[in-house]
């Protein structure tokens, strides 16, 4: 797997499990979108840009994948996730020398819970969403787990 030297354009994404309807919504210039999953579960992005880039539709469509995934590795290993449970993704397109590339970087948040059982949760998470096993050896993703 080639590692981009040069980043040209990144998207970002923050996706939260929501459960509060009083949530702060969009302002002028963004949207709330609703995607829901196979299950049936349904996930916000609030504020997300009228007009986003590849990068950005790709990390939103992939974070509220993985999140799923991550509720059900959570459910397999009888672990409760917190309110505040989060990742954020950012996905780049780069280059290296004259080939271009993608790339992407997680930021798992798994607030009260042993770092070692948020990372467990968080790789399990990654070897369940069809995203991931999408690109799964052909680009590079870097994960960083929190539990702060």
């Amino acid at each position: 797997m080639t590692k981009i030297e040069k980043i040209h354009y990144t998207g970002r994404t923050h996706t939260k499990i929501n459960r509060d309807p009083a949530l702060q919504r969009g302002e002028h210039g963004v949207v709330d979108m609703k995607l829901s999953t196979p299950g049936g579960k349904s996930y916000e992005f609030i504020a997300a840009e009228l007009h986003p880039t590849a990068e950005q539709l790709f990390a939103g469509a992939w974070s509220a994948c993985w999140i799923s995934a991550l509720g059900i590795a959570a459910s397999l290993k009888k672990v409760t996730l917190p309110e505040d449970t989060s990742v954020d993704i950012q996905v780049n397109i780069g280059e290296t020398g004259p080939a271009w590339f993608i790339g992407a970087k997680f930021f798992v948040r798994i607030p009260g819970v042993t770092q070692a059982v948020a990372e467990a949760l968080a790789h399990s998470a990654h070897q369940i969403c069809p995203y991931s096993k999408a690109v799964n050896g052909n680009i590079e993703v870097a994960m960083d787990v929190i539990t702060a």
